[in-house]
């Protein structure tokens, strides 16, 4: 039997290319996301890891919690700690660490690093070796500037050069007077590292005296773990905590490894999806497979062969495709890891340096995945041949399907889809972060139902294009009879489309929804023509309301500013606004009393409101920063959203009473409302500074948009695979069907059907399949579209649902190219068969 087995393997090559090519593509995406994605974190955590190389024991402020109407605040790390901490018994040096947002303009005037990316921090001077120089000398004062390597030479500047930068807002002109090297992760991915003296970065990220952090290098002969003991004793434990180097590098490497894991399994989502596709191709080419050596098997078994023997000879089978599918997916992941990363260098992203990491887990999970998924998707065929009894099957009385089976797997089709929809219409009345496993369920049973129901939901689709196809004379109706002849086929091939199309639908039907409720919120809430906001979403600098508010053509602005409260021993966070002109610059509806903010009179959002219990008249009392305390009364309550919500007062009342000003967001109207010369205006106003953002409601859309555009096209990217593995078994299908039908199509020959009218048949099967699985695809597209749709409306009341009646149209046409695609090599084949030899094959 094990002989039989690889025989027919051999026998069938052509037949199991597709099925090889199938697995072939899923395993090749799980080994290149594994490759590239362990690739990634070796290189991110050996780097990083090198950072520590110079700290033993990290010193960090502790949070000060809350307390009554205390507001709670970071300890400072004061150069009394710094100093304490540097004679402690075995230690050898003490540095402390100022960290702060730095913004640098490129020789074209645009941010060098990406937003967040760009940093800054404090040089110690000769004796830092963090940063070794690798030109220049130490910065002094607030006109000396480090850059590091890489953005001097990306953005082109060498020592002596004058180079633009920002921390909060107003520009800065410092004298480039050096150059050094680093391993920051945050520089290798990109971004951008400016250094100053010690007193320069305290002023300049609000630090006063104080430090960020306090690292310090043990002596010669002393621990890491007796180094912290010692710190431990002499540092106030109320005021700072300690962490090892060793364990600081544990734990960047597990938050890398974490944050890695979510990309990881994303894409390891849709490689599940591939093979999920793939397994359709797999159990359609095995279930022609033995239906073709139906009278072999049996055969077999008249002689003596057991039902265990043929199902094992067809799971061996199984066995070696898999074997090849999976050492060649393996092969062909390394090859997509290490083009994944070329690719993004060559995007522009920079990463670390590091070699290729194929893991042992890579390759057994590569091996096991191609090999499990094979033999799982064909032991259902072979186990349904070795049921067949010899006599009925060289007797071919068992080939239709009995009406037991198909009651049986309608009724089964039909529990799975109405299960799937209940619960997806449970969940959709859930709490939008507890609704998502129930959704997932619902998904699940509603597509595995479909699934199941295609068959009988074939015959009545098909059956819509006869008008259409009996245009096309003879070949129309035999490619609708062919089409709906073995509905199991037709279903598994169908079903391959319509699960990627589903998804593709439904990412599409939620993206645009959202899209346009962002819209809505920004047109309905925001009455300002501009708001201002630093890149990265860092904190603004009083100083540029003040420029903002003094710039020509400006009739009202407000500066966005917050602070930390406790209200009713509860932490609030309050935000301060012109009370004089907030009502110019917003719209938002009011639900009760009036939106007035001056001097004691405040507004709160709704949810505020009800969680407090206040209605207009109330009054409350706020306990600030610095201790103080002042009563306030709710003027109004109004509908917040994702972009303005919480409570609002003047700033005048607020601003006196924070320890650090810094502003969120300016928001600015001017008297000729958005347009060119108003913006150029405010830009002029601020010193064309590249940190600061000014946007138009437009823009602030816009710009949201652009991340659902980019997770968009990234979906239709990773479901192309899907899409390809389901072209293979349309492809597969009709060649199969055409061996079958060979006697067949020469009879149709003889009598007079020329080469063209087959080709067009055989056309036209596949268009009218690949339409069945299109319009199932994008129906369940819709409605898991709408579904999510609906728990999002729950926390965005602007959300509603749009249907992209354009892009579906797209998608079912593209369904059809497939089609038309997949039939180019069968309807060849079927049209070159000999006709006499055809009549004759048994």
């Amino acid at each position: 039997m094990f002989r039989t087995a690889l025989r027919n393997v051999f026998a069938h090559k052509a037949r199991l290319l597709m099925t090889v090519l199938a697995v072939m593509l899923g395993v090749a995406f799980v080994s290149g996301t594994l490759v590239f994605t362990n690739t990634i974190s070796d290189a991110y955590q050996k780097s990083s890891a090198k950072g520590f190389d110079r700290v033993d024991v990290a010193v960090r402020p502790q949070y000060l919690d809350s307390e009554g109407d205390k507001v709670g605040k970071r300890a400072e790390l004061t150069r009394a700690l710094l100093e304490k901490a540097a004679h402690v018994p075995g230690a050898a040096s003490a540095t402390g660490v100022v960290t702060g947002f730095t913004a640098v303009a490129d020789r074209d005037g645009t941010l060098a690093g990406g937003d967040w990316q760009s940093a800054g921090g404090n040089y110690w001077g000769a004796k830092d070796d963090r940063y070794p120089l690798v030109g220049g000398h130490a910065p002094h004062g607030k006109d000396e500037v480090l850059l590091d390597s890489r953005t001097a030479e990306r953005a082109g500047y060498h020592v002596g050069d004058t180079v633009r930068l920002s921390v909060d807002g107003p520009v800065l002109t410092p004298t480039v007077v050096g150059i050094f090297t680093t391993d920051d992760g945050n520089v290798a991915a990109g971004g951008s590292l400016a250094l100053f003296d010690t007193p320069t970065a305290q002023a300049l990220f609000g630090k006063k005296r104080g430090y960020d952090e306090i690292d310090v290098r043990a002596a010669a002969g002393t621990g890491q773990s007796a180094l912290k003991a010692a710190l431990d004793k002499a540092l106030p434990s109320r005021l700072v905590e300690t962490t090892t180097g060793k364990q600081l590098a544990d734990d960047q490497a597990r938050a890398i490894s974490a944050s890695m894991s979510g990309l990881k399994q994303t894409l390891l989502v849709f490689a599940g999806i591939a093979l999920f596709v793939g397994t359709f191709i797999i159990a359609n080419t095995f279930t022609m497979l033995v239906a073709q050596r139906t009278r072999e098997l049996a055969l077999m078994r008249a002689v003596g062969a057991s039902r265990r023997q043929v199902t094992r000879s067809v799971l061996i089978e199984a066995f070696a495709v898999g074997a090849v599918a999976g050492v060649s997916g393996l092969a062909a992941g390394i090859g997509i890891g290490a083009g994944l990363r070329s690719l993004l260098v060559s995007f522009g992203a920079s990463m670390p340096d590091g070699p290729l990491v194929i893991s042992p887990g890579t390759v057994v999970t590569a091996l096991a995945v191609g090999v499990l998924i094979t033999m799982l998707a064909a032991w259902l065929p072979g186990r349904r041949a070795a049921k067949i009894p010899p006599v009925a099957a060289m007797s071919s009385v068992h080939a239709p399907a009995t009406t037991k089976s198909l009651v049986l797997r309608n009724t089964l089709g039909a529990l799975f889809s109405a299960a799937g929809v209940a619960v997806v219409l449970v969940a959709t009345t859930m709490n939008a972060d507890s609704a998502q496993g129930p959704m997932g369920l619902g998904a699940v049973l509603l597509i595995l139902g479909v699934f199941i129901l295609t068959p009988l939901l074939s015959r009545p689709l098909i059956a819509a294009a006869a008008p259409v196809l009996r245009v096309f004379g003879v070949s129309g109706k035999l490619a609708r009879q062919n089409s709906v002849r073995n509905p199991r086929r037709t279903a598994a091939t169908a079903s391959a489309l319509m699960i990627g199309l589903t998804l593709i639908t439904g990412m599409t039907v939620m993206a645009g929804s959202l899209q346009q409720a962002i819209d809505k919120m920004a047109g309905s809430a925001i009455r300002a023509d501009y708001v201002v906001s630093m890149a990265g979403g860092g904190p603004l600098s009083p100083d540029v309301a003040r420029k903002v508010a003094a710039t020509d053509g400006v009739t009202a602005s407000s500066p966005l500013r917050g602070g930390e409260t406790r209200i009713d021993g509860h932490s609030e966070y309050v935000t301060g606004v012109d009370g004089a002109s907030i009502g110019k610059l917003t719209d938002l509806k009011v639900e009760d009393g009036s939106f007035t903010v001056d001097g004691t009179r405040a507004v709160v959002d709704q949810d505020r409101a009800k969680e407090y219990g206040w209605k207009p008249g109330s009054r409350f009392t706020v306990h600030f920063q610095d201790g103080a305390a002042r009563r306030l009364t709710v003027a109004g309550i109004y509908e917040g959203n994702d972009m303005i919500d919480g409570i609002m007062l003047d700033n005048r009342v607020l601003t006196p009473h924070l320890t650090d000003v810094s502003d969120r967001q300016v928001m600015v109207k001017t008297a000729d409302g958005a347009s060119d010369d108003a913006k150029h205006e405010l830009v002029k106003a601020l010193g064309a500074n590249p940190a600061i953002k000014i946007q138009d409601k437009k823009d602030i859309s816009n710009e949201i948009a652009k991340m659902f555009t980019l997770m968009l096209n990234m979906v239709y990217g990773l479901l192309g695979m899907a899409v390809i593995v389901a072209v293979l078994g349309v492809v597969n299908t009709l060649a199969m069907s055409v061996f079958e039908r060979s006697q067949e199509i020469g009879m149709l020959r003889a009598i007079g059907l020329d080469r063209t009218a087959v080709k067009r048949m055989v056309r036209l099967e596949s268009l009218v399949i690949s339409l069945f699985g299109g319009v199932l695809g994008i129906g369940l597209g819709v409605f898991f579209g709408w579904a999510a749709g609906e728990l999002l409306g729950t926390k965005m009341p602007t959300y509603e649902l749009v249907l992209p009646w354009g892009r579906m149209a797209v998608f079912l046409l593209l369904a059809g190219v497939v089609g038309i695609l997949a039939a180019l090599w069968p309807a060849r084949r079927a049209a070159r068969l000999n006709m006499l030899t055809a009549i004759k094959a048994e």
